[in-house]
């Protein structure tokens, strides 16, 4: 690994302290929160679409 290389900022935490973040830190996190939750949506949606097949093949 190269020292010289900055080290990643770890992820935001859930409770996080939010004052010794930056306005420019906060807006990153909201960015990258949006990000995560439709990330999040979307396997949602993929697991029901999955369940929704089961349960309408097995209803045959």
């Amino acid at each position: 690994m190269d020292d010289d290389e900055p080290k990643k900022k770890p992820q935001y935490q859930l409770g996080q302290d939010l004052s010794l973040l930056s306005h420019e830190e906060l807006g990153e996190t909201v960015t990258a929160l949006k990000e995560e939750i439709a990330r999040i949506e979307a396997e949602m949606s993929s697991k029901s679409a999955s369940r929704d097949a089961a349960e309408a093949f097995f209803k045959l």
